[in-house]
């Protein structure tokens, strides 16, 4: 009995893995009123074909977002206005970055890379809450959208394909 169980738990842990294998953000926590390094930690493609293609959308709340160029790729950012005016060191902001997208190079399955950004996570956002950086993975061939936002009462870990998440903290 024990020679079916160990085959049939390898399966089942295989099966699992690729929910384990989603977006994340490198550091998870961060407090309010303070700029936030975010580091998009992107470690497969798309069922095996290589990525080319990261965007990621900035909610609402950080402001200032600078996105960091990536050598062999192209970088763009898709402006607009904010729900609301934020105060950013003393200047009245209303618009800004609204989404990064990261295209034209190729990293394929076999490895890993990291997509990094800078934005200010304003001090009108809640501590303890958490905000979401939804993120649409596109590859050669496929799309692995990393936006379900987690309910009342549940977390990532409840979703197959959960957006990375930050933790906010007070303002220090």
């Amino acid at each position: 009995m024990l020679k079916s169980f160990i085959p049939a738990f390898a399966l089942v842990a295989l099966a699992a893995a690729p929910a384990f294998a989603h977006v994340t953000l490198e550091t998870q926590e961060a407090p309010v009123g303070a700029t936030y390094k975010a580091v998009l930690r992107v470690p497969h493609g798309c069922e095996g074909s290589p990525t080319v293609r990261i965007r990621v959308q900035i909610p609402e709340g950080v402001i200032a977002v600078k996105p960091m160029p990536k050598p062999g790729w192209t970088l763009e950012t898709v402006k607009g206005k904010y729900a609301a005016s934020y105060d950013y060191y003393g200047t009245p902001t209303s618009e800004g970055v609204k989404e990064v997208v990261w295209s034209g190079g190729r990293l394929p399955d076999e490895f890993y890379d990291e997509f990094v950004f800078r934005g200010y996570l304003t001090a009108g956002l809640t501590p303890g809450a958490h905000l979401y950086f939804p993120v649409v993975q596109e590859c050669e061939a496929g799309v692995d959208r990393w936006i379900e936002i987690p309910a009342e009462g549940k977390d990532a870990d409840d979703y197959e394909t959960p957006a990375p998440g930050l933790k906010l903290l007070p303002k220090r």
